[in-house]
């Protein structure tokens, strides 16, 4: 039993002692890691310097005005009506001042869709509560004298003595005539020339053209309507070579259309 005893007490200081150990362990290895955070911190070099001025300026904010208040609208002074309107008084008087809705320089304060019965404050008014104009002379027979509000200014009628424009004549007709009257009214009529190629294939035969005579007897238009192709094209210059006399329809000149056949043989 004193044996146990005596080993008991032998362990319980080896305890003692590990435990001192391992304290004095953790106490040095805390005191080493709080010295080296404070070395550190003392040693890291943030660059506050560097990074003040890397500094880059990306998007511009322009300050921020206040707006404008627009201005205050003129205040109508109103006074109170009164039902006795259209009174005669040296200076125009209303109840309410306001200006005239047509003009261009002040525009009206208020739209609405009832008609105002006061009358637009003429110049010089003064402030009443009825509504007064001065006696204003009769300019014409269609003025009144008596009446409320502005004047209307005399309707004047402009007469122009001088006579309405006359309508222009009509246009000419063109009338259609016979071969043998048109070419009775020919006062130059040439012969085309025979085609070297169409003589030389023996190609003949008639040839008609239709014209159009102006109202001077010029042709200003021909058109070969029928006849051999190769014959078609001296034909047209000669008919545009053509003169004729004027053509008249109940004392006027018109224009005449007709057809001239050119007669291609070989000899």
């Amino acid at each position: 039993m004193f044996a146990n005893l005596i080993e008991s007490d032998s362990h319980t200081r080896e305890f003692k002692r590990r435990s001192s150990f391992f304290l004095a362990t953790t106490a040095a290895y805390v005191l080493i890691l709080f010295a080296a955070g404070i070395a550190s911190i003392y040693a890291y070099d943030a660059r506050l310097e560097a990074q003040t001025n890397g500094l880059e300026v990306l998007n511009w904010i322009p300050p921020v005005t206040p707006p404008v208040r627009p201005d205050r609208p003129e205040q109508i002074h109103r006074a109170p009506a009164s039902t006795n309107n259209g009174r005669i008084s040296p200076q125009p008087v209303r109840p309410i001042l306001y200006d005239d809705p047509s003009n261009p320089i002040k525009a009206p304060d208020q739209i609405s869709a009832a008609p105002n019965p006061i009358p637009p404050a003429p110049p010089n008014t003064k402030l009443g509560n009825y509504v007064g104009d001065p006696i204003t002379p009769p300019t014409s027979s269609t003025d009144c004298v008596t009446c409320t509000g502005t004047r209307r200014n005399p309707v004047i009628k402009i007469e122009n003595d001088t006579p309405p424009a006359m309508p222009p004549p009509p246009k000419p007709k063109t009338e259609t005539v016979t071969s043998r009257v048109l070419v009775s009214k020919a006062i130059s009529l040439p012969q085309p020339p025979y085609p070297t190629m169409a003589r030389q294939i023996r190609a003949q035969g008639s040839v008609n053209v239709q014209i159009l005579v102006d109202e001077q007897g010029k042709v200003i238009s021909a058109q070969a309507v029928s006849g051999h192709p190769l014959l078609t094209s001296t034909a047209r210059e000669a008919a545009l070579r053509a003169r004729f006399t004027p053509t008249f329809l109940n004392g006027q000149a018109v224009k005449v259309q007709g057809v001239i056949t050119y007669n291609f043989v070989l000899q």
